[in-house]
């Protein structure tokens, strides 16, 4: 007979550690999923799903259970994502030749014309993956909640404890940064 989520909690709680496994093992696709949004090396994305596990462990004595068990997780999950961004400093400087032909070749297009450039998406995605990896950690969780998982700015002041006026105003912000990067990118290209 399975056990709920509820029961596997308070046996934890109890002192049972073995019965935190079953969680674990049901929520680690998700976990791996939403850190791999943040992170692009394997390595790391192990290292923020192993600290979420631990911290959900640490910490599941606060879940109330007032909403379900995956919501208080992947809230866990985004705030850790978070902190990985804030720790490691993601919005490193690479320059502009680091860019593959196709990226390159997009760019260009973009620039010139911007009508045409909606082919090739797979440059495209590259070039957004380059870009959000010189945003700022706060930049790079509001474009990503908002624009790639397509939250809505009261879930994302749910999942990181902002206030909604203040997920606005750091979306406004972190779009404003993007572009400033992209038109560096493109000032860069034809200096």
């Amino acid at each position: 007979m399975e056990q709920t989520e509820a029961d596997l909690i308070a046996a934890v709680l109890r002192g049972n550690a073995a019965s935190f496994e079953p969680l674990v093992q049901r929520y680690s696709p998700r976990v791996f999923a939403t850190a791999r949004r943040y992170a692009r090396r394997e390595i790391e994305v192990e290292d923020i799903s192993q600290e979420v596990w631990l911290k959900a462990f640490e910490k599941l004595k606060s879940f109330r259970g007032e909403a379900p068990f995956e919501h208080w997780l992947m809230r866990l999950t985004v705030r850790t994502c978070y902190d990985f961004l804030r720790g490691h400093q993601r919005n490193r400087e690479s320059p502009f030749s680091d860019l593959t032909e196709p990226e390159n070749d997009w760019l260009e297009r973009f620039v010139t014309q911007p009508e045409t450039a909606s082919e090739n998406a797979d440059a495209a995605k590259l070039l957004v993956e380059h870009i959000l990896e010189r945003l700022s950690p706060q930049a790079r969780l509001v474009i990503t909640l908002l624009e790639i998982e397509d939250r809505s700015v009261k879930e994302i002041a749910q999942l990181t404890g902002w206030s909604v006026p203040l997920v606005k105003v750091r979306a406004f912000r972190a779009r404003a940064e993007m572009r400033k990067i992209l038109a560096k990118m493109a000032t860069d290209k034809y200096l």
